[in-house]
């Protein structure tokens, strides 16, 4: 088996604890791998001097690979476009699915290539996808395939939409499909590519797309087909308002009490945005350990909300990061999403009422919400959400930390540059969420360099681009 050495980083974040604070973070520290799996981790000076790779980290910060747990990576094709730059959730929807129902595999595959370089050039090592429209032929097997080309780990989840707009859903009727053949395609999928193996590459999950677009069976269904198999869930969930109002006037209940109706809360469940989840709905998902994907950018761009982070947590629900569709965040940085969940959920507890509490020496003090604001999230909060918190909603056990035995998940960045410079001296770990968001020097994914000084190794992205920007304009008719 091939060996890599990572030596002499200036620090290495392990996240090796739940509690990010008792995490080691280790000084002039190597991390030593044979094949796809960490063997070591430590002093430099304990570890290996060579290996059949060697890279000099005396300037790097290195993490765990970053883990990105809900995507829709063909929507890069239709990043900014003009009509519906300045729409909520409903109104951007409808005025996209005519853009999307032109699809191709051609472009399902381009653009699933382009959204993970970008993934990986922030570091991002493992990221799932939520492909739900499949017109012209289009498979998620072309997804897969995409991934398997550039390297990134990836759980591909087969998303659908059953209820077109004559039966009272929000897309198109010509982009919903058939519920058997729905069925019977995620059943091929899950026996033909989803694997649960220690160090698995590819996961497969069942995904129908959300409330306002598939039927109640499909649902049910759906988790049923799903849990026989082995395999996850994954849908949307109490994203914005009309998310909330539309579940209320359809099903005379709220997201989170549907959910539950369908069999949709458990350990290996994930719901994306759950912006508007009430103090129920927190209960419910804490009480069964079903996991959310924070969107943060997304829920900005369309205005969403602020999604209740902090409260989750504390209740004990597994949260990870979302970058969220191409178009509705136009950008796919995992370590700014980290940079931006932490901020946003500071502006979010600074617009708290007052509160008036008991300090430690008994007296009463009133604290106003910019009081409360810095500790609803701190830079190794967001950090663990990209990287723990990632892996636990996945339901993956083998990336999201850094020690022997586990997946060989690594992103190192350069602590020597303009970005960082007079903040890593003082705190590495700190500076990569407070001060701007770098790319990775190197991306290790599976023991295999992804990335390499800065650049994408398994693909050229001129070519990628330049034919990626050709599709982009052939899909909006330009």
């Amino acid at each position: 088996m091939s060996t890599l050495l990572v030596k002499n980083a200036r620090c290495i974040a392990t996240f090796d604890q739940a509690d990010p604070t008792q995490a080691r973070e280790l000084s002039d520290a190597s991390i030593f791998i044979r094949g796809n799996l960490i063997e070591a981790i430590g002093p430099a000076v304990d570890l290996p001097q060579t290996a059949d790779e060697v890279i000099d980290a005396r300037h790097l910060l290195v993490t765990p690979g970053l883990i990105n747990t809900h995507h829709h990576m063909y929507q890069s094709l239709t990043r900014a476009i003009p009509g519906v730059q300045n729409a909520e959730l409903f109104g951007w929807l409808q005025g996209l699915y005519p853009l999307w129902a032109g699809l191709t595999p051609d472009m399902v595959q381009v653009s699933t290539q382009t959204a993970m370089a970008e993934l990986l050039l922030s570091g991002c090592t493992t990221s799932s996808d939520h492909l739900y429209i499949y017109p012209n032929g289009v498979r998620l097997d072309d997804s897969i395939e995409a991934a398997q080309e550039i390297g990134m780990r990836f759980v591909a989840t087969r998303g659908s939409m059953s209820v077109g707009k004559s039966q009272g859903g929000l897309p198109p009727d010509e982009v919903v499909e058939r519920e058997d053949f729905i069925l019977k395609d995620s059943q091929r999928l899950i026996e033909t590519w989803h694997d649960t193996a220690h160090g698995s590459m590819i996961n497969v999950a069942v995904a129908p797309c959300s409330p306002f677009s598939v039927s109640r069976d499909l649902m049910r269904e759906s988790a049923l087909l799903a849990r026989s198999l082995s395999a996850r869930l994954h849908t949307h969930l109490a994203e914005n308002d009309h998310d909330l109002a539309y579940s209320r006037e359809k099903f005379g209940c709220t997201p989170t009490q549907y959910a539950q109706d369908l069999g949709w809360l458990g350990s290996d469940v994930w719901h994306a945005h759950c912006v508007k989840l009430d103090d129920e709905g927190i209960s419910l998902f804490a009480a069964t350990r079903t996991g959310v994907a924070h969107c943060p950018c997304s829920n900005m761009r369309l205005a969403s909300g602020i999604a209740p982070i902090r409260q989750m947590l504390n209740a004990g629900i597994p949260v990870g990061l979302g970058v969220d569709g191409s178009a509705s965040n136009d950008a796919a940085h995992m370590l700014n999403e980290a940079r931006q969940a932490l901020l946003l959920a500071r502006v979010g507890s600074a617009m708290r009422a007052p509160e008036v509490r008991v300090t430690d020496n008994g007296e009463s003090r009133t604290f106003f919400g910019c009081d409360l604001g810095p500790a609803e999230m701190t830079a190794r909060d967001a950090l663990s959400l990209a990287t723990r918190g990632g892996a636990q909603v996945l339901g993956r056990e083998d990336i999201g930390h850094l020690a022997p035995g586990m997946c060989a998940d690594l992103a190192l960045f350069d602590l020597n540059t303009l970005a960082l410079a007079g903040g890593a001296v003082h705190d590495p770990v700190g500076a990569l969420l407070l001060c701007a968001s770098p790319q990775a020097a190197y991306t290790v994914v599976n023991g295999r360099v992804i990335v390499r000084e800065g650049q994408l190794a398994t693909l050229e992205l001129g070519p990628l681009i330049e034919k990626h920007n050709r599709l982009a304009r052939q899909l909006a008719k330009i």
